[in-house]
């Protein structure tokens, strides 16, 4: 069994060389050999501290010795993870080597291909009709669907009829092309979105049984945005019960597959969205971000995802919200697109008109004045360690940045300690939002009964998904103390903004590996840790794709920025895709 070795950060560690050196050395001259093979060079520089301050004194042993067990049982905890993960990963590689993998077949269209914004271009400028592209995408849907299970809502005839209208407004004259760049940037082009954001007449069951047949009556903030900017709305896709799961998969319309590997997840809650955009059969993506879940499907299917700052947008018609929640809270949205040059006028579409003037979108990011930081293993405890291949791609994209971006600020490193504690902090931080997830899940008809619903799930008889069961254990039990949880967030927060508040960019690790296997993430519940950060400080952040690993699945990274500075988070995806490329077709072409 192959285990990923452990970096030890020999500046921050917990454990005291001075108490070991006094309690221990007398009896290891060495490391532990259980030890030995499994930690990186880290603990050996460590060890030979302890050679150096064998002359100490006892007398600092009651201080510290709980820093010791502490610190020790981290590193066993963590070598059990890792362990576990690996024999899991070998465990659902082999069930799955009995089910057969279903292609994507090619996109013939060329429509299917381009840019929104060099569609809504030749739109405006009657290159190409709005009948025609919003027909391409819809049969493009209809072709893929079959397959990979992301369109769970169609709008098609009336996507059609709104299409003929804009042809005509177009061939009217009555405005020019300049002004409906101005008016209406995205003119003429389709879009679909997750489910969970309500559209009139459409489906809005959020994935659960108590809602079946439930359709909405108005149409959601965020969405009527897209549509004042021209865009055609054509459907609505799948996502995970009430959002709250990595996976998309619910009892009413089943499971989302990977265009590049159907025996692999989507993620979610957005997954979707991220599919049909992989596959061309969508432009644009409408999400929302909860703790990632526009950032772990983007990265799972190889597109591009951006999370809004916080307080960006109106929450009315997304889950359960009316507009009127207090801020700040840690659900916003944002958009997935093929090519990062789509992220700017679509979330641009989506954002209040009176916030706009915050985030100074028309101004010009120089890249050369722009301060790289990175961060290859966040280290952060009960998760999945970055695959080697996701680190060799990011410490790439930072040598091709250094080497061709010249005359500009070479990238750094960030040494960010308290990351170890996201995961906790989140937990702690979701909880804040007054969710009543046991209510929600049975539409305010009652409670959902842990004791109850389990027992029924192992005989098929639940209404609810387990994910949604274990969801509803974690917020119960997982949440930390009040004291801890805020000291440590203003710490976290402290060493975060040291990066960011220059106007740096942070260049981080997005999911630890390329898309699990469909479950497999039940025995990697805290992975979507990697994405939380930004959710629990209302960062803005972009999903960016940075080619695709051995096992033929995309990887990726994330760009952060500080609040209210989404502009950088454009401006670095459309650098790095011009240096690496970006999305990789999941079909030959």
């Amino acid at each position: 069994m192959e285990l990923n070795a452990m970096t030890i950060d020999v500046e921050n560690i917990d454990i005291n060389v001075d108490l070991y050196c006094t309690l221990y050395s007398p009896y290891f001259r060495s490391p532990p050999v259980f030890l030995q093979n499994y930690v990186e060079d880290g603990l050996g520089v460590w060890w030979r501290q302890v050679e150096v301050h064998e002359e100490k004194t006892h007398s600092k042993v009651k201080d510290h010795h709980c820093n010791i067990i502490q610190s020790l049982f981290d590193l066993i905890i963590a070598f059990i993870e890792d362990m576990l993960s690996s024999i899991g990963n070998r465990i659902f590689s082999f069930i799955y080597s009995f089910v057969e993998k279903k292609k994507i077949p090619p996109a013939t269209n060329p429509l299917l291909k381009e840019s929104a914004v060099a569609l809504a271009e030749k739109i405006r400028t009657q290159k190409v009709t709005a009948e025609d592209v919003v027909k391409a995408f819809i049969e493009r849907t209809k072709e893929v669907n079959p397959i990979v299970n992301a369109l769970i809502d169609e709008r098609f005839e009336d996507a059609i009829k709104e299409a003929k209208e804009v042809d005509e407004l177009i061939r009217s004259g009555s405005m020019s092309a300049e002004e409906i760049k101005i008016k209406k940037p995205l003119l003429g082009v389709p879009f679909t979105a997750k489910e969970e954001i309500s559209a009139k007449g459409s489906s809005w069951t959020l994935g659960l049984i108590s809602r079946k047949g439930r359709r909405a009556t108005e149409d959601a903030t965020i969405l009527q945005g897209l549509k004042n900017s021209g865009a055609i709305l054509i459907g609505l896709t799948n996502i995970p019960e009430f959002c709250c799961w990595v996976e998309t998969r619910n009892l009413l319309f089943g499971q989302t597959s990977n265009p590049y590997n159907t025996n692999r997840s989507v993620g979610g809650s957005s997954g979707g969205e991220a599919c049909l955009i992989s596959c061309c059969g969508s432009p644009i993506g409408l999400g929302s971000d909860f703790g990632g879940s526009i950032r772990i499907p983007a990265s799972c299917c190889g597109v591009y995802g951006h999370k809004l700052s916080g307080g960006l947008i109106n929450t009315k018609g997304m889950l359960y919200r009316d507009g009127t929640e207090s801020e700040p809270t840690l659900l916003t949205s944002g958009t997935l697109t093929k090519y990062a040059v789509d992220l700017k006028p679509s979330s641009t579409a989506v954002i209040l008109p009176e916030k706009l003037p915050l985030l100074q979108l028309d101004l010009e990011v120089d890249i050369k004045k722009l301060k790289f930081y990175y961060v290859l293993d966040p280290k952060i405890k009960h998760v999945t360690r970055v695959d080697k291949q996701i680190r060799d791609g990011l410490k790439k994209l930072v040598t091709v940045i250094a080497d061709t971006n010249e005359g500009g600020i070479p990238p750094q490193e960030a040494n960010i300690p308290s990351l170890k504690n996201v995961t906790s902090l989140y937990l702690y931080w979701a909880v804040k939002e007054d969710i009543d997830l046991s209510s929600l899940l049975t539409d305010g008809k009652g409670s959902v009964n842990l004791f109850a619903e389990f027992p029924k799930k192992v005989f098929g008889l639940s209404n609810y998904t387990l994910a949604s069961l274990l969801m509803l254990v974690n917020l119960k039990f997982s949440s930390p103390s009040e004291s801890w949880a805020v000291e440590t967030t203003e710490k976290l927060k402290k060493e975060l903004m040291k990066y960011l508040d220059d106007g740096g960019v942070l260049l981080f690790p997005g999911s630890p590996t390329t898309a699990p296997y469909h479950y497999q993430p039940f025995i990697r519940m805290f992975d979507f840790s990697y994405f939380s950060l930004s959710n629990i400080f209302q960062l803005p952040v972009t999903q960016v794709p940075i080619g695709i690993a051995n096992n033929g699945l995309p990887m990726g990274i994330q760009v952060i920025a500080a609040p209210n500075q989404d502009r950088l988070c454009f401006a670095v995806a459309e650098y790095i895709e011009s240096l690496i490329g970006g999305w990789v077709p999941p079909f030959s072409q």
